[in-house]
């Protein structure tokens, strides 16, 4: 079975970490299992880190350094090869630029007016879109 490969938006990691019931949840257990492939970057992973530690989400310490270590042991780290200037928030250039690097078929976020639909191959869904199409069972 080809892979499925999946970038992930910090604000989908973080709603994860804030609701052990919610969808965002569920994908991030589906992108840590075969054969979904997960793809980061140093810097996303730089993002992910930080936004997590912030005081006003309130995530315990041992929940972010949990979350943290999974999505190390499960996801591929690539550098990205260029640089690309195409979402709303220039922050958010660096899921589409890994994306690009990772040949994704999809980019999950919870911001998709900060995105283009596509780039290139990659489609930009939110969660309950990709699960939609991945595991319809499980949207409740």
């Amino acid at each position: 079975m080809i892979p499925l490969r999946l970038v992930i938006d910090t604000n989908v990691v973080v709603s994860a970490a804030l609701k052990p019931e919610g969808l965002q949840r569920t994908v991030l257990l589906l992108a840590m299992t075969k054969p979904v492939r997960w793809y980061v970057s140093d810097p996303i992973l730089a993002e992910y880190t930080i936004v997590l530690a912030r005081p006003e989400l309130k995530i315990r310490k041992t929940l972010r350094q949990q979350l943290l270590q999974l999505i190390k042991n499960h996801a591929q780290i690539v550098t990205p090869s260029r640089l690309i200037q195409v979402t709303f928030d220039p922050a958010d250039n660096i899921f589409v630029e890994c994306a690009d690097r990772a040949r994704a078929d999809y980019l999950i976020t919870g911001n998709q007016r900060h995105f283009p639909k596509f780039w290139k191959n990659t489609k930009i869904i939110t969660s309950r879109e990709f699960l939609s199409v991945i595991a319809p069972h499980l949207i409740g």
